[in-house]
């Protein structure tokens, strides 16, 4: 992240623009609304900024740009001037005086950018990109812009009028919240939308004279998918939002983990494969304990929560303990690494059916009839086989499977550092040791990958092969 994204109060504050022109005055139009006071250098000077700075009470000066302009009790400058030149003389002073600048079209020199907004005064999105794609920022802005309710300016200044009516009535910090994601949710939000702020305040405070309902925890067991944040469930996405705490796997990726909400206690229960792991049972203590106290815990589980991902022992425990429960399914890693490596799990001239093991404990377990696994026209998706991979194949070849059956190592798959090792039963283990790659790996096996599709329309993040010769 480039730049923080920060709103900051400029009110009754002195802010300097170098510039007189079109791109000046819309800066200082955005500064006025904010309640800035203006103060424009500039040799000529466009004669509705001259009027935008007398309206705040600041100082016009028709003359080129010097130093000394710059004071350090200044909250912003903006260099909104199309010579570079000055433009990096302004940067030099305002650096030197610790004050932030905003140069136009400069990011190098610039210490703060306008970012694109959404206004729905007091309710603002801002968009930004770091200064790097600005029509990208206007797209996405016209789109958000027709899902955002006219009037959602009008919900955010009833909310702030009834905080300390709500605050009073419902002093729990947590039962606070969700009686306000309640509101929002519900028909008192409706009535503000359409303008009747009357009744949603009556409707308000019916709600306050009810006493609130007991806090009751519930848990959500969530597939947080392959890896790929975009590739989270809707469902998902919101469920994130509203739990309380996380618990989750360590094999979640950060970029899924920034997605819950800010304030939600992250606690890893991971379990890796060589390293420190957390108990099953204790994972199933804390999720009934913490619901017990009235949370709702998320429960965060990479792939599907009901593919190897033990989610069947969770909800038995929870049922058993009388807790409620939700389950979101999520992308497993057999479709996600599959799709973005380019294999089709089944093909009608190879494969009509897919089997899934895990290469984790199961495999290592005397009794395993491998035949199962060496049918024609079948495909066998590996979890977690990395560590296990030379056992594996030598008991597939052992049950019968042919040398030649070509197989794929799909590691990281659908993060940006996927990497995919192709192969065959009978060389892969030499392939995967002189690739010496590092993660998840999962091992897909049959005819179905030398039906593997290497177009651009397939898509994977830029991924890394190494293939058959």
């Amino acid at each position: 992240m480039d730049y923080l994204p920060l709103f900051v109060r400029v009110a009754h504050r002195d802010c300097l623009v170098v510039g007189g022109g079109a791109v000046a005055l819309r800066k200082a139009r955005l500064l006025h609304r904010a309640g800035a006071c203006l103060h424009v250098v500039a040799p000529r000077i466009n004669e509705e900024l001259e009027a935008l700075v007398h309206a705040s009470s600041g100082t016009v000066q028709r003359r080129p740009f010097v130093a000394q302009d710059i004071r350090p009790n200044l909250a912003l400058v903006v260099a909104a001037t199309s010579d570079a030149v000055a433009q990096r003389a302004v940067s030099t002073a305002a650096r030197a005086a610790g004050v932030w600048l905003n140069a136009v079209d400069s990011v190098e020199l610039s210490d703060a950018i306008f970012p694109s907004l959404i206004d729905r005064d007091p309710f603002i999105v801002a968009l930004g990109s770091g200064g790097r794609a600005p029509v990208l920022l206007r797209h996405w802005r016209q789109r958000l812009e027709a899902l955002l309710p006219a009037r959602l300016g009008d919900l955010a200044t009833f909310a702030g009028s009834m905080r300390g009516a709500v605050a009073a009535r419902v002093p729990e910090p947590r039962a606070r919240r969700r009686f306000w994601e309640r509101l929002f949710a519900g028909p008192i939000a409706s009535q503000v939308l359409s303008g009747d702020t009357a009744g949603a305040a009556a409707a308000v405070g019916r709600e306050l004279a009810s006493p609130p309902p007991d806090a009751v925890g519930e848990v959500y067991i969530v597939g947080a998918g392959p890896g790929a944040p975009d590739l989270l469930t809707l469902r998902a996405l919101q469920l994130m939002q509203h739990a309380d705490v996380v618990l989750h796997d360590q094999l979640v990726p950060e970029a899924i983990l920034d997605l819950v909400r800010r304030d939600a206690d992250r606690i890893s229960v991971g379990k890796r494969g060589g390293g420190e792991s957390v108990e099953q049972a204790h994972i199933h203590e804390r999720m009934i304990e913490l619901a017990r106290e009235g949370k709702r815990v998320l429960r965060l589980k990479g792939g599907d929560p009901f593919v190897f991902g033990r989610g069947g022992e969770e909800i038995e425990e929870l049922v058993a303990a009388g807790v409620a429960f939700q389950v979101v399914p999520g992308i497993t890693a057999a479709n996600g690494c599959a799709a973005y490596a380019g294999i089709p799990l089944t093909h009608r001239d190879v494969a009509q059916s897919v089997c899934f093991v895990t290469g984790h404990r199961q495999l290592d377990r005397p009794g395993i009839d491998w035949s199962l696994f060496t049918r024609p026209g079948q495909t066998l998706v590996i979890y977690m086989a990395g560590r296990r991979l030379g056992g594996i194949v030598a008991a597939l070849l052992a049950g019968g499977r042919a040398a030649a059956t070509p197989i794929a190592l799909v590691v990281r798959g659908t993060l940006p550092s996927q990497r995919v090792v192709t192969g065959t039963l009978a060389d892969i283990a030499a392939r995967w040791q002189e690739a010496q790659e590092a993660g998840p790996m999962l091992a897909i096996i049959g005819e179905v990958v030398d039906h593997r599709a290497l177009s651009p329309a397939v898509p994977a993040p830029q991924s890394q092969d190494t293939t058959r010769s």
